[in-house]
């Protein structure tokens, strides 16, 4: 734990400590039970800080649900109820790619995993000892399998001549509601399946924060068509109505990727570091060619359409988390601190919203169509100061940490009057509260 335990941290402790199930975290007390996939890696970070040997036990508790092709799915799945669609709706029991001692979620989430096993591992690093030694131990028993996660999104995520990591449904963007996908979402005609009550608004009792029921229905419809095919991923490319080039999981793959590839050659594993090292400069690449030629913002692709998907979102500084040539690195960078964006005299927190407030799809309470997301926040600035952009980093800090001084760590915020959203207690915004505090002294 961070040397000065502020009351703040003090808070956040107590958020994971409650949320703790043993071996997982659930990713909030009420309305998300389970582990989620990218909700697991930012809250492993926060343990870290607490104590290493549980965060690299939440990571394990993960790997438990990777599946033979390497995916990593976006839910490993629990006894408790209170959650919608759950393991009858996913249905991917029995398939031969699926363990056979856990249930699970059939899509995935983006892939910043590698990046919370690094960020640990300069923590345990930091503290010695017998963290290091159970840091390292870690790092040698699981490396394959973040390798292989890795090797699969390049192989049956990564083959469009555009070099972007495609998605098969908004729920492995991690960013569900977003702006970016109205586009493509529009296109989904969604068939008959069975009906369905969700458990979402049972817990947050304003219904306007959170996506519509027509969202509702056509996220389902995406798990109906990969129903069909037995998540096959090839068939899955042929069948899918949603089908997109995600520009920012492709620059999460790419980061974690390249800091995979640090931690292999220190294994010794020299010919897989040479390959990830391939992969990320693959992706980094392919993020660098969907700038837009007016805004210089990263754009995802419709691979149904062949057709740029334009959305003023904070999808647009992807090339922040896997970095950029400096000119262009500096330019995003000036517009994301700007009037446009964090500056916007609207926005109660000079942080970044998920939308910006200029464009005509700002909600500034609904999801991912405007509030302002802690975790994200708390990913830019370690990419920020990574890239070498210290300053920036602390101005976007300062600010997200400011925000959660209100106690709740709620899951959003909204962007305009500053008030907490989603559900209470959330994991990963205690953990990105307990990671600043220790980027504060490290």
């Amino acid at each position: 734990m961070p040397d000065v335990a502020t009351p703040l941290v003090h808070a956040a402790t107590d958020v994971l400590r409650a949320n703790d199930r043993g071996e997982r975290t659930v990713a909030a007390p009420r309305l998300y039970p389970h582990q989620w996939s990218w909700d697991a890696a930012f809250v492993a970070i926060g343990w870290g800080t607490v104590s290493v040997p549980r965060a690299l036990d939440e990571l394990r508790h993960l790997l438990r649900g990777q599946w033979a092709t390497g995916m990593i799915p976006q839910i490993v799945f629990s006894a408790e109820p209170g959650y919608f669609p759950g393991p009858d709706r996913w249905r991917t029991q029995g398939l031969p790619t699926v363990p056979n001692d856990v249930q699970t979620s059939g899509i995935c989430q983006p892939a910043v995993h590698s990046l919370a096993v690094w960020v640990i591992g300069e923590q345990a690093r930091r503290n010695g000892g017998a963290d290091a030694e159970a840091f390292d131990a870690f790092l040698a028993d699981t490396f394959e399998a973040w390798f292989r996660w890795h090797a699969w999104l390049d192989d049956a995520r990564g083959s469009h001549p555009s070099g972007l990591i495609e998605i098969h449904h908004p729920w492995e963007s991690g960013m569900d509601n977003s702006p970016r996908w109205d586009a493509a979402c529009a296109r989904v005609r969604v068939g008959q399946m069975a009906p369905y009550v969700r458990e979402d608004t049972k817990h947050v009792a304003d219904v306007e924060q959170r996506p519509a029921d027509a969202d509702y229905d056509r996220y389902l419809w995406l798990v109906e068509q990969l129903v069909s095919v037995g998540y096959e991923d090839a068939a899955a490319r042929e069948v899918i109505d949603f089908r997109v080039g995600d520009v920012f999981f492709t620059a999460t793959h790419a980061l974690s990727a390249a800091v995979l590839a640090t931690m292999g050659d220190r294994l010794g594993r020299t010919a897989q570091a040479r390959t990830l090292r391939g992969m990320a400069a693959r992706a980094r690449a392919a993020v660098a060619a969907t700038a837009d030629p007016e805004t210089g913002h990263a754009r995802d692709f419709d691979m149904r359409a062949e057709e740029w998907l334009r959305a003023d979102t904070i999808g647009g500084f992807a090339a922040l988390i896997c970095g950029a040539e400096p000119d262009v690195y500096a330019a995003l960078t000036s517009d994301l601190l700007g009037p446009d964006w964090c500056g916007h005299p609207r926005l109660a927190n000079p942080l970044p919203p998920t939308t910006s407030p200029d464009s005509p799809a700002f909600v500034s309470r609904n999801y991912w169509r405007g509030p302002q997301w802690p975790v994200i926040t708390w990913l830019f600035t370690w990419a920020l100061r990574h890239h070498g952009h210290a300053e920036a980093a602390q101005t976007i800090a300062t600010a997200g940490r400011n925000q959660l001084a209100d106690g709740t760590f709620s899951e959003y915020y909204d962007a305009v009057t500053g008030a907490p959203l989603g559900s209470r207690n959330q994991s990963w915004t205690a953990a990105a509260a307990l990671a600043w505090a220790t980027d504060e002294e490290s």
